[in-house]
């Protein structure tokens, strides 16, 4: 059963950025890439630097602390392909983005 908690309003996401939000004990990081909202833990898997707070190119979030790269979509470590964050399915309802917990 799905479990779609609100993060954030539209509008507080800005396009090609990262945002850092807590959903219940999960700390995410969102991202608007071509009009579109992603969702993936906000934790690197490096050294547990903040990737909403990265730099964004494309579907590409780089950690600002050690520079290892995520895709924004689907969480995989470009550096290391075999890792991967959590993504998270993400919709918007009322002007709001959604994301399933579960």
């Amino acid at each position: 059963m799905s479990e779609l908690v609100g993060i954030a309003k539209i509008g507080e996401v800005e396009e090609g950025k990262g945002m850092v939000v807590e959903a219940g004990e999960k700390c995410l990081a969102v991202f608007k890439v071509d009009g579109a909202f992603h969702v993936i833990d906000n934790t690197c898997l490096h050294r547990g630097g903040p990737l909403g707070e990265g730099d964004v190119e494309g579907e590409t979030v780089t950690c600002p602390w050690h520079g290892w790269e995520y895709n924004v979509k689907t969480g995989h470590c470009l550096n290391n392909p075999s890792s991967h964050v959590k993504s998270y399915p993400t919709v918007v309802e009322d002007g709001e983005v959604k994301v399933d917990l579960s």
